[in-house]
């Protein structure tokens, strides 16, 4: 027999196939790798789609939360006034996009949002579960 084709004898268990436990002994080399290799918020480097899309709407998001009176008065008008809002509403919509634009164009409220992102990016690559079945609430009964 080939001393290519003789299968070695583990240490451990003195089995003659030592192929299970070199598999495993890679997958914790490597989950090791990964987590000592953990990138940090600090160090993050976020892609051109991160920065320009996905940042930007979770500031659209929060913004419409922090201008809620706004956003109020505007659905309002538009339910009342229905197809004649585009010429009725105006008022409501410069004072909501007023609003949402004091927000955009604070650098604060961009880093805020941004290390916010990071934060769920980095729990994403933790646990593997999306925030949005994270936020999810769990049943009460059962």
């Amino acid at each position: 027999m080939s001393p290519q084709l003789r299968q070695r004898k583990c240490f451990e268990c003195s089995s003659e196939d030592s192929r299970s436990h070199w598999f495993w002994f890679r997958l914790f080399f490597n989950v090791l790798l990964v987590i000592m290799e953990a990138p940090k918020a600090e160090e993050m480097h976020l892609r051109h789609v991160e920065t320009d899309v996905l940042i930007p709407k979770m500031m659209r998001e929060k913004a419409k939360e922090l201008c809620v009176i706004n956003v109020e008065a505007f659905n309002h008008c538009c339910k009342d006034n229905g197809f004649f809002m585009v010429f009725k509403c105006r008022e409501e919509n410069a004072a909501l996009k007023e609003c949402i634009t004091t927000y955009y164009r604070d650098p604060a409220f961009f880093e805020e949002c941004k290390q916010e992102y990071i934060q769920e990016k980095l729990e994403f690559l933790r646990t593997g579960v999306p925030t949005k079945n994270r936020k999810q609430k769990l049943p009460t009964s059962m």
